[in-house]
């Protein structure tokens, strides 16, 4: 029985590897600006915006039910624009005993390529694979891309 897995998805986006990057590492409270239906609030809990060990608090809408999560940024390496989320508490750890997100931003050509990674451990093995939450993300780009194509 394996209980432990990864996702991965990339996209495009038309926002700049750095412009991408760095909204998730200093500003993901606007985030909720960028897609309100999809992120109600995100605030800072513990720590200080874009650095290690921060707690971010988010609360969110997936498929129409009312979510919450409380993530600490585990890593965030600046040269290769990712950045690690490992999540303490909240609604996703009711199914999974450990879960991080790995967000990582590349320049491909004139486009940015999004890479997400969900790595996760279920709590059981009729706990289904995250792919909700990873269709909600890639989702979340568009949202993002928009808000900073107009910024």
């Amino acid at each position: 029985m394996v209980l432990a897995g990864k996702l991965q998805a990339e996209t495009l986006v038309r926002a700049s590897p750095e412009k991408f990057h760095e909204i998730y590492m200093h500003r993901p409270h606007h985030i909720s600006k960028a897609s309100p239906e999809k992120i109600q609030k995100c605030h800072l809990h513990e720590g200080d915006w874009g650095s290690p060990g921060s707690v971010i608090e988010w609360n969110y809408v997936i498929h129409g039910s009312n979510r919450s999560t409380k993530q600490v940024v585990e890593a965030i390496d600046v040269e290769n624009k990712s950045i690690t989320f490992k999540v303490i508490e909240g609604d996703i750890l009711k199914e999974y005993k450990s879960f991080k997100i790995v967000l990582q931003t590349l320049s491909k050509g004139d486009f940015t390529l999004v890479h997400w990674i969900l790595e996760y451990e279920k709590l059981n093995e009729d706990i289904r694979a995250p792919v909700k939450e990873l269709e909600y993300l890639i989702h979340l780009n568009e949202h993002v891309d928009d808000h900073l194509d107009q910024a």
